[in-house]
């Protein structure tokens, strides 16, 4: 993955002594696509430049950086917008420093996504519009969340667009919804939920891109193909967890990359983690039930030859 920060200026040694230390942490990427989450107040960026979009929200404190021949200013929960190659700096406007997590996407896969048209330009780097600040957000929500290949596809084609709109180019006239490209891929993903399906093999079921299929899926069903996969294999991962399964076992059947990837999901998506939701289920009668279905379907299976 390309360079995306510049070297870090150390200002008066004394300020590193505050409750919280400067800081630099990428997250969980992807080709294309790199996520981080910065804390300054000691440091500040020299001037430099990426060749990548640097699309990030400001999450504590006040940053000020120089763009293209402008002082500019991003508050608390506020979006700020670099285009590829072009030169600025950053540091804390205040004494209590400033945080921020960012997106680091190639122009490429921006240009891919957006059907080859040429590249968003967004002439405002603060823009105000609550709507793109909170698509952006969503995406760095967990940046160490692993970014599989349908996640990919999913974010280069919300960003393209969301660039699109911030730069203030023509929307795209509306298209109806392929409905046979999104069932197709819809009733795979429910078959083969514990699998890690590549974008390509996708494409190859539904018969279109993956760009494509992402916005198309995402109007069908408000929610993209990973995310759809996700919680087919959280209701696999749930049932294993009732019927008592180890964690780590379930983790690994179920398709997820590790036991703390499977507890952050589970979390997110019952409240609870598996382990909580174990004991909470334990007395329900539905969980006995099946139970002790489970029991009689296995008493009921032919018993093999005594040795």
């Amino acid at each position: 993955m390309r360079e995306t920060l510049g070297g870090p200026r150390v200002g008066r040694l004394e300020r590193f002594c505050g409750p919280r230390r400067d800081s630099i942490r990428f997250g969980a990427g992807a080709p294309g696509l790199e996520r981080a989450e910065v804390y300054l107040s000691a440091c500040a960026f020299e001037p430099h430049r990426h060749d990548t979009y640097a699309i990030g929200v400001t999450t504590a404190g006040v940053q000020t950086f120089r763009y293209r021949g402008a002082r500019r200013v991003c508050l608390p929960g506020q979006l700020h917008v670099l285009h590829p190659d072009e030169t600025h700096d950053g540091a804390a406007a205040t004494g209590d420093g400033f945080a921020y997590r960012i997106l680091y996407v190639a122009p490429e896969l921006v240009r891919e996504a957006a059907g080859g048209r040429v590249l968003p330009f967004v002439a405002d780097p603060v823009p105000q519009r609550a709507t793109a600040t909170r698509v952006v957000a969503s995406l760095l929500r967990d940046i160490d969340e692993p970014v599989s290949d349908l996640a990919r596809a999913e974010i280069a084609a919300t960003l393209a667009d969301t660039l699109r709109i911030l730069s203030g180019c023509p929307g795209r006239r509306p298209v109806a919804i392929d409905v046979r490209a999104v069932e197709v891929a819809r009733d795979y993903l429910a078959a083969h939920a514990c699998e890690q399906t590549p974008a390509s093999a996708l494409e190859q079921i539904a018969g279109t891109d993956r760009f494509t299929l992402a916005r198309h899926f995402r109007r069908a069903y408000g929610t993209s193909p990973d995310r759809y996969r996700t919680m087919r294999r959280l209701e696999f991962a749930r049932a294993a967890v009732e019927n008592g399964l180890p964690l780590a076992q379930v983790a690994a059947i179920t398709g997820f990359a590790d036991q703390s990837h499977m507890t952050r999901q589970f979390k997110q998506t019952y409240g609870f983690t598996p382990a909580r939701w174990r004991t909470l289920t334990a007395a329900s009668p539905a969980r006995r039930a099946r139970q002790a279905a489970d029991a009689a379907a296995a008493a009921a299976q032919p018993q093999g030859p005594p040795d």
